[in-house]
């Protein structure tokens, strides 16, 4: 039985065979002194599905996640850990050049605070005023240095106005498609086991799929990553 699933294996090595992809995954904390930062509810799951969903087709996988809970399963991922938006940043620009495709899950903090206090802030006073500046923008710094033959898809998280948001976000990005997924669909965003998802091309061919496990969605967007890559 097991010289059975060898041969299989090797008759069918996988749609993405042969391919690297670059996947980040997870939030970014951005540090305020040694017990506070700033960061957000992504749990990661989007994106490791997406990891062992590329592997299992075999795709050579690069991880770059935040701080999650999550460990992947398929030997075929290489994950590396960071907890900054600049570190998270330095791993992709990093990798993404040796790769054939990215796929940018990662909910990557906007603004990271300017100091950076060594020691634990007391509280004096009635308020705390922190200073923030940009953090580096990955998407748009990876869609500018994208070489023909690579591909780069983003995703997009909205409350409003949501395929006019993703839309623009996906032309401002250079993105070959973006993965819309609304938090005003039940089930869908931060923390949840399921996900809706509407994909957008740079063609204006929009798909809008219903609400299915991360697992299930992730097929879904290899099925439209496949037929960039291969």
């Amino acid at each position: 039985m097991k010289l059975l699933r060898v041969a299989r294996k090797a008759n069918n090595p996988g749609r993405l065979s042969g391919k690297k992809i670059l996947i980040n995954a997870g939030p970014t904390h951005e540090k305020i002194d040694p017990v506070r930062f700033i960061g957000n509810y992504s749990t990661g799951k989007m994106g490791y599905a997406l990891a062992e969903a590329c592997a299992r087709e075999g795709a050579e996988v690069v991880l770059i996640s935040g701080p999650v809970s999550l460990s992947p399963v398929n030997p075929l991922i290489k994950r590396y850990m960071v907890t900054s938006a600049a570190e998270m940043a330095n791993r992709c620009f990093f990798h993404y050049e040796k790769c054939d495709a990215g796929i940018l899950t990662a909910a990557v903090a906007d603004f990271t605070p300017v100091k950076k206090s060594d020691k634990k802030v007391k509280r004096i006073g009635s308020t705390w005023t922190i200073e923030l500046e940009p953090t580096p923008d990955i998407a748009a710094e990876l869609g500018r240095s994208k070489k023909p033959g690579q591909v780069l898809v983003g995703f997009a998280l909205e409350t409003t106005d949501e395929l006019e948001n993703a839309r623009a976000k996906l032309e401002r990005k250079n993105f070959d498609f973006i993965v819309l997924n609304s938090l005003n669909d039940k089930g869908a965003g931060f923390g949840f086991d399921t996900n809706k998802i509407t994909i957008l091309e740079r063609d204006n061919n929009i798909r809008i799929f219903e609400l299915k496990t991360k697992k299930e969605v992730a097929l879904d967007i290899i099925d439209k990553l496949v037929e960039y890559v291969t």
